[in-house]
């Protein structure tokens, strides 16, 4: 059941500001935590425009159960030990959830903190299977798993029947998780996996790796991990005339990866969740977005909105700002959301998501190809 405030936000066109001052009115504190400044802040930058958007609609049109939100963002670098130190200053911030944390590295140990401070975190973004793996009440998301993410880019490259292929990584949480599911799949479908290996995130020179892939005469490269590196594997790998195909996560998905690799992006396959900004029934908040000429089409804007709406929901449908009552509440409830009906098992991930391949383009455009 779509919830009175989405409604009412629908309904009116509400995408007004929250012009609401921290006052007495913003009673029910939200966190908002991932990369405002490092290498991957342009996801970042995704993750808190969906999530003010969120906020700023719901305020607009009532707030939840009478009560206002107000955001206490905060910039965790995708830092494991940042993640940490925010995530203590969000439980002196006296907030009860938190939508973060963006890159899975930060957002493990930062889960274990409001877990144990009894707050509600749900991440857009971490798809590491191991975060929801543990038994916790209080922690969800609103995106898929490496697990289902890593089947859909292997059985696309099994499709394009490749010769040799090489599963490169960054040796961190996510890009090593990522790789990992792709060449247990590959192998398990048969195909030649030649290389698997990790680099070192920060490195600018990969001439040693592309040499080695030359060496190994592989056709398609799978890379676990984000932009920065890749794109000057790309750039690097062109320049010395390797001629591979490469592919990655929904964390290379992002247009500055253009501008690191230029051309040598032209051709790059990605996982990514599906364009919801295309979505029929999307079209007037994705236009509120515009309207403050904001980007909605990034893949975690929407996810980010939904963490929002999933919380106010949550706390509309238990009539309680309590977060255990809340996480009862989801994990119970079935929400309409812009990223489509979203239902919880037991661990707080979604019963369903999709991850689709799409082409990549030198002008950053991409095109759905499966």
């Amino acid at each position: 059941m779509i919830k009175k405030f989405t409604k009412l936000a629908l309904a009116t066109g509400v995408s007004a500001a929250i012009a609401l001052p921290a006052s007495a009115l913003a009673e029910i504190r939200i966190g908002i935590a991932g990369p405002m400044t490092g290498p991957v802040a342009q996801y970042g930058d995704m993750q808190f425009s969906g999530a003010r958007m969120a906020i700023e609609r719901i305020n607009a049109s009532g707030g939840v159960n009478g009560e206002m939100l107000e955001a206490v963002e905060v910039d965790d670098v995708c830092d494991p030990k940042q993640a940490v130190t925010v995530a203590n200053r969000l439980v002196n911030e006296g907030v009860s959830f938190v939508v973060g944390h963006l890159c899975s590295s930060s957002t493990q140990p930062a889960s274990d903190i409001y877990e144990d401070e009894g707050i509600l975190m749900i991440t857009p973004a971490s798809t590491s299977p191991g975060i929801t793996e543990r038994g916790y009440e209080l922690v969800f998301r609103t995106i898929g798993l490496d697990s289902m993410q890593g089947p859909v880019a292997a059985n696309h490259l099994v499709s394009l029947d490749p010769q040799r292929v090489a599963v490169i990584h960054d040796k961190q949480q996510y890009g090593e998780g990522i790789a990992t599911a792709v060449r247990d799949t590959l192998e398990e479908s048969g195909v030649n996996v030649v290389m698997f290996e990790g680099i070192t995130a920060g490195d600018k020179d990969f001439s040693s790796l592309v040499t080695k892939l030359k060496q190994a005469d592989v056709d398609y490269v799978y890379y676990g991990g984000y932009h920065p590196e890749l794109g000057l594997i790309l750039r690097q790998a062109r320049q010395a005339d390797l001629d591979a195909v490469f592919m990655g996560p929904e964390g290379v998905g992002n247009n500055d990866i253009n501008t690191i690799a230029g051309d040598a992006a032209e051709g790059l396959l990605v996982t990514l969740p599906p364009s919801f900004d295309e979505k029929e029934e999307n079209q007037e908040l994705v236009q509120a977005f515009k309207d403050k000429d904001e980007d909605p089409s990034g893949p975690f804007v929407l996810t980010s909105y939904t963490a929002v709406q999933l919380i106010a929901d949550g706390i509309e449908q238990a009539g309680s700002t309590d977060p255990f009552e809340v996480a009862e509440a989801l994990r119970e409830g079935s929400f309409e959301t812009p990223i489509g009906t979203v239902s919880y098992d037991e661990k707080g991930d979604m019963e369903s998501f999709e991850f689709v391949v799409y082409e990549w383009h030198a002008d950053g455009s991409k095109t759905p190809v499966n």
